[in-house]
This record gives C-alpha cells, structure tokens and sequence, in this order.
C-alpha cells in the first residue's frame, strides 16, 4: 500500500475512533452515578477522608495504582505527573496505592512526582470501587467521583491495561510499523 493511501486509511480509522469518543461521553451523560462511601485513607499527615481529596474542586480524578513494584503504574504515573497541572486545574486529581505513606513518598521523590498521593492499605476502598483486594492483588485504573452535597457519587471509571489510551507512550509506539516489538516499561533506562 502507498504511504499516502495509507495516510488516508489511519485519518479514517482516527475519525472513528473520535466518533465513538463523542458516543462513550453521551453514555456517560446519561448514566446514573453511583454512590460512594466517604472512605478514610493514610497520609503522612495522618487520615484523610475521601470527601477532604476534592480539595476546592466538585470533582475528583482518584488514580488506582498497583503501587511501586509495578512498572506499568509507574509508566502511567510519570505521564500524570507531566499534565498533573493541566488535569488539576480541571478537577482535583489524587493517586491511591497499596504502599504506606512513607514509602510512597520515598518513591514519588525518586521519581519526582508532583501529584498527592495516598494509601488504601488496610482499607477496603479499592475492594469497593472494584480494583482488587489484597487476596486477588490491585487492578490498576481510574474512578472519576463528583461531590454532590454530601453525597460522593461516582460518575464512570475504567481500568488501566498496556496500549490502553491513558500513556501516550503506547499510541507514539503504534506509529511504529511494529508498534510496541515486545517494549515494557522499566524504572530506569540505560
């Protein structure tokens, strides 16, 4: 096939893509919320209760991270750090992981992580959202919750899987005749 025939074929293929974007979006407007209990989550400051992570905003980005032992939850991570202000001028945008607070803070730092950060260790906050348990392990994801007097509801969310569309990695990488050839994500690159 011709570059240029090619070209044309990919543009389609991202109008439809764009196309069943706007669908998704008006499910969304016509779903019910659902309600979600006002869970208590660690800090190093101490507990700190759903409610208190919307900050100013009526809406919440509440990431679901496997925690530092995964790669891909970093990759993910570190893309949210570089349009953490864009995203929180929006809405309030807070990751959760399994990690205690120290150690969160260790990893964040090493990683120079701009965006709050707490723990659902030894809560069954992410068992309840439906991203794992400490038995079955975590899901990675996102819940995006909205403050409604003093009601939480959740307005959607979906979970988070490689080539998802959540790191812009993985749609730079598809660019590639290849696209991926087998790459994960490391920590550290030589």
């Amino acid at each position: 096939m011709k570059y240029r025939e090619a070209s044309e074929k990919l543009a389609a293929y991202r109008k439809n893509i764009a196309e069943i974007r706007a669908r998704m979006r008006a499910t969304l407007a016509e779903t019910e919320p659902e309600e979600v209990r006002d869970h208590a989550f660690a800090t190093l400051s101490g507990e700190r209760k759903l409610s208190e992570l919307f900050g100013r905003k009526d809406e919440l980005f509440l990431i679901h991270n496997m925690g530092r032992k995964c790669p891909y939850c970093t990759l993910w991570a570190d893309g949210f750090n570089g349009v953490y202000a864009h995203l929180a001028d929006r809405a309030a945008f807070v990751v959760s992981s399994p990690d205690a607070p120290a150690v969160q803070k260790e990893f964040a730092e090493s990683r120079g992580w701009r965006f709050p950060m707490v723990s659902h260790q030894g809560t069954s906050v992410a068992t309840d959202l439906g991203y794992g348990s400490e038995e079955s392990g975590w899901i990675p994801g996102i819940s995006v919750l909205r403050r409604e007097g003093n009601r939480i509801v959740r307005l959607s969310d979906t979970n988070f899987h490689p080539l998802d569309d959540f790191s812009t990695v993985w749609h730079i990488l598809d660019l590639l005749p290849e696209g991926t050839a087998g790459w994960t994500p490391k920590y550290r690159y030589a």
